[in-house]
């Protein structure tokens, strides 16, 4: 008892001397409570989180439905397939133009199903080297080699897609191995996009499979906010998308869109997706009401895009241009060095009443700290120049 009783005590010494270091480096993380400032910071860009015609009839539905169940009983393979599931995922896959969409609990089990099952070993995965963690812990769960290329330098990728072509075919007789190229369509902390002409170029002259991420950009491009590759009409020239719910569609959960023959690999190998409790009948029917509004709301999703041009406009009048990340999405990001500097200048902005958010190292990594400045719908054209005049009072 008492070996146990050391080991239980190092243990803990290990975790606190992390959690100093957190400390000293004015890095811990911590929970905060909902406020009523200002919405800079949140990733709910059209307002459906709030939306009550959608809270409305995601209730109604279940009701007409019958199907007053609080929860799933259980895994979608034992018997928490509740029949909203057909009927949203077959809406997901229309209006994605798709032959089909699977849901997952959320985006990080998307990510974490997908690369952990799809990637075969003797394949390769090349990502760019800002994709989001749930991607990245995928990956290293992947029996496939991997390596990062550099942030939307697609000069970087192809080089590195020579190469593996030139040891593969060195060293192999056949021609199995897949290379998958991972990005996504608005990187969540810089908000930018990728060239996504440029990179279906490359993966058809190389015959490379494209998976991206579509988290920030579902609800934000497109007339129905169907996300950039739609818009680009490159829907067919991607292997797979990964469509989350928690941001633009205001509610909970995520959809891996693509071929039939994927959505069956999936529900076979897919352990996130297996071995896991399913959605509530509410949340999946959420998802489902939340896409029929994607259509029905057009002016609140050209209303975002008119905020997001304001926004661009204002920083370039007050000079602030240099200091941000080039970014034509809801997301946009001032570069502000260091831990304690950033995190007084987004505590400025919350004694304004503006929810600003400061996100610090090792968030991002060191000298890239910043203030994240999330457009919305709903904020008015007031309240976005006010908030870049305060910036330009705070760091000049």
């Amino acid at each position: 008892m008492d070996r146990q009783n050391g080991f239980m005590k190092n243990f803990s010494i290990k975790l606190s001397s992390k959690l100093e270091t957190r400390k000293q480096n004015n890095a811990l993380r911590k929970l905060s409570l909902p406020n009523n400032l200002i919405d800079f910071s949140s990733n709910d860009y059209i307002g459906f989180s709030k939306n009550k015609a959608i809270f409305e009839e995601t209730h109604q539905y279940l009701i007409n439905n019958d199907c007053i169940q609080n929860g799933a009983t259980g895994s979608r393979l034992i018997s928490g397939n509740h029949k909203v599931y057909q009927e949203a995922e077959n809406y997901i896959a229309k209006f994605h133009q798709s032959e089909s969409a699977l849901i997952f609990n959320s985006g990080y089990d998307a990510n974490v199903g997908f690369f952990s099952s799809v990637p075969q070993k003797g394949d390769l995965i090349l990502y760019d080297e800002l994709c989001h963690a749930s991607i990245r812990d995928g990956i290293q769960l992947s029996n496939a080699k991997a390596y990062k290329f550099k942030h939307n330098d697609f000069e970087d990728l192809e080089k590195k897609i020579v190469n593996f072509n030139s040891n593969f075919n060195s060293n192999f007789n056949d021609n199995a191995a897949i290379i998958y190229i991972v990005t996504e369509t608005v990187f969540s902390m810089d908000g930018d996009c990728p060239n996504m002409e440029e990179l279906v170029a490359i993966s058809e002259k190389y015959g490379c499979n494209i998976v991206v991420d579509e988290a920030h950009s579902l609800g934000v491009f497109g007339s129905t906010g169907e996300g950039l590759v739609q818009l680009l009409g490159m829907q067919d020239q991607v292997f797979a998308r990964i469509m989350t719910f928690g941001k633009g569609l205001g509610c909970h959960g995520a959809a891996i869109v693509g071929s039939q023959e994927l959505k069956d690999y999936l529900v076979n190998f897919a352990r996130s997706f297996i071995y896991t409790t399913g959605l509530s009948p509410h949340s999946v029917a959420a998802i489902l009401v939340g896409y029929q509004h994607l259509k029905s709301e057009k002016q609140t999703l050209e209303k975002l895009r008119e905020n997001i041009i304001h926004f661009n406009q204002e920083k370039n009048l007050l000079g602030l241009k240099p200091m941000f990340v080039r970014s034509k999405s809801a997301i946009q990001s001032a570069i502000i060095p260091g831990n304690e500097k950033v995190k007084s200048i987004a505590n400025q902005f919350q004694e304004k009443g503006f929810d600003v958010k400061a996100i610090l190292s090792p968030t991002v990594p060191e000298g890239q700290e910043r203030l994240r400045f999330c457009i919305h719908s709903f904020n008015t054209k007031e309240e976005i120049s006010e908030v870049l005049v305060l910036l330009s009072t705070f760091v000049f």
